[in-house]
């Protein structure tokens, strides 16, 4: 096999085109509101990774299916623009692209609803024909808007080549120990940590109960987010506190893919775990300051900048 490049990042995942709706606060069941400000954005965990990644300084490849619509046209020329590699982005005639309707209130909250579309036959042999292109990354880097199945296969594909998968275990669901031993780095919130582990996350203690839990089920390591609080790295035996950053929210729709796909580059170049969540948490301080979910997205030198501040 090529020697493989040492930024090298292949994401397989969704991709949405996102319609939000930003509000006084996000509805309660039952309830309307009135008023706000309407736009669309590109969105999807997957390409909001894959773009994160690539402006973190990565060399990325994307695995996705889109629809044969202008929706998925619209998709594949941003994914170009940010010099993502598109060879393994099947378009597909039966499904629309996929899209997420999102309410965000003033306080930078949220609520989405996703209609997956394209998204939802994303295939096993979609990933098999991606194998060599896998097999030749430093990280792949897998989230669960596509079918379980797909993940899994990927998984394998990645842990049989020897390379680090990350799997960031969202939008959460119950996850077999069978895939988790083929996984080198968890990244659950602490919703996702908890649902996964049956332990309620809210501070540092809860968070390190629920990352050994998780350990033992087969993840190599897990990194265990509390957005701006920081977040819990247990690698190995160690458990550390990496502090987040203070900032006030507008958006925090794509700070969690952002936190994802900078956290990929960085250890894809080689960087302590430690540090790579650093400049993955500076990462996603930016994003939430702005609005949408890949136009928030910050550059290479603006994490840098931040760090140096």
């Amino acid at each position: 096999m090529a020697r493989r490049k040492r930024n090298s990042v292949v994401v397989v995942g969704s991709s949405n085109t996102d319609m939000i709706l930003r509000v006084a606060r996000v509805p309660r069941p039952g309830e309307t509101l009135l008023g706000g400000l309407f736009s669309t954005a590109p969105g999807g965990k997957g390409a909001n990774q894959a773009v994160a990644a690539a402006r973190a300084g990565g060399s990325v490849a994307f695995v996705a299916r889109l629809g044969s619509d202008s929706l998925g046209d619209d998709a594949l020329a941003g994914f170009m623009r940010e010099g993502i590699n598109i060879s393994h982005v099947v378009r597909d005639p039966s499904r629309p692209s996929g899209v997420a309707l999102i309410f965000v209130g003033d306080d930078g909250e949220n609520s989405i609803g996703v209609a997956g579309g394209a998204n939802q036959r994303l295939s096993p042999r979609d990933v098999a024909a991606a194998g060599r292109l896998i097999a030749g990354a430093r990280v792949l880097l897998l989230q669960l808007e596509t079918p379980l199945a797909t993940v899994e296969a990927a998984a394998d594909i990645g842990d049989r080549a020897g390379i680090e998968v990350i799997l960031n275990p969202a939008p959460a669901q119950s996850l077999p120990d069978s895939l988790l031993r083929k996984i080198a780095l968890l990244t659950p919130n602490e919703t996702e940590a908890s649902m996964l582990t049956g332990t309620r996350v809210t501070d540092v203690a809860s968070a390190t109960r629920a990352a050994r839990a998780l350990q033992r089920r087969g993840a190599r390591n897990v990194i265990v987010t509390l957005g701006a609080n920081g977040a819990l790295v247990a690698s190995g035996d160690e458990a550390s506190w990496v502090p987040g950053f203070k900032v006030k929210a507008v958006d925090t729709t794509a700070a969690g893919d952002v936190f994802n796909g900078a956290l990929a580059v960085r250890l894809a170049e080689g960087c302590p775990i430690i540090d790579a969540v650093r400049f993955a948490h500076a990462a996603a301080a930016i994003s939430v300051t702005r609005s949408g979910a890949q136009p928030s997205i910050p550059t290479r030198s603006e994490i840098n900048a931040r760090l140096r501040r």
